[in-house]
């Protein structure tokens, strides 16, 4: 079994045609989205037309969420540009989307519980940080009934798992597909691999895959729009 996870797409559309190529080449069973379809770029109708043409499962992130009915375009504020050009029909797509997204699989003899959020299984805007306390982290997902947590938000991916007794959880952030925070320019998600023989979630591989994209043209379509210029300096720099 090969799950792949994407999130923080934010409009990028060069980004997203990159990653979902790679998927294809990866015989990938199934793939979910964590959320944020929009902002930060121009794209955010075509984003919504590609995860939907897929039929992919999406929930809402916080951004999706601030989505509101369009005004004319004299009208639309530097800084709600990107929210403002999403479609009614895209919008009402985005607020119908779920918060959590929960799977159970046997894996050996007992029944995993994988939960998928955006921020955290709390709170859409709360962010689950690598440095967060483990003790914090572990009550995270004790209240959520999670043996897997996966989340975005921050854009910032990483891979913590946590002992407890004889099994282990694993908190994983995926990273973004389209405007990394972590330095690495090129978009990122993460495939989750179990095989038939896998007896516990310690056996569970993970893989961050990162691919690379026309940065420079997302980077100018933004330069191009009435969206903030930083912007297009944070996506090349992945800031």
């Amino acid at each position: 079994m090969k799950i792949a996870l994407i999130s923080d797409i934010h409009a990028n559309l060069p980004a997203l045609k990159a990653i979902l190529e790679d998927i294809q080449s990866r015989k990938i069973d199934a793939i979910y989205c964590l959320g944020d379809l929009v902002g930060y770029n121009i794209w955010p109708n075509e984003v919504i037309q590609a995860i939907r043409d897929l039929k992919i499962p999406t929930l809402a992130g916080n951004h999706d969420l601030k989505v509101k009915p369009g005004k004319p375009a004299s009208e639309v504020s530097e800084k709600a540009y990107a929210y403002d050009i999403v479609g009614e029909d895209e919008r009402n797509y985005l607020l119908s989307l779920p918060a959590h997204i929960r799977l159970e699989y046997r894996i050996g003899e007992r029944m995993v519980n994988f939960l998928f959020v955006h921020g955290s299984p709390r709170s859409v805007d709360e962010y689950l940080l690598e440095d967060m306390d483990e003790n914090e982290l572990l009550k995270v997902m004790n209240e959520c009934n999670a043996d897997l947590l996966c989340f975005g938000h921050s854009h910032k991916p990483y891979h913590r798992t946590i002992k407890t007794g004889e099994s282990i959880k694993h908190a994983i952030n995926i990273g973004s597909v389209g405007k990394p925070k972590d330095g690495d320019a090129r978009g990122c998600y993460v495939i989750l691999e179990l095989t038939a023989s896998s007896l516990s979630l310690d056996q569970l591989r993970v893989t961050f895959a990162r691919v690379e994209y026309p940065v420079d043209t997302a980077a100018q379509a933004i330069i191009d729009s009435p969206l903030p210029d930083e912007l297009a300096d944070r996506l090349k720099k992945a800031y």
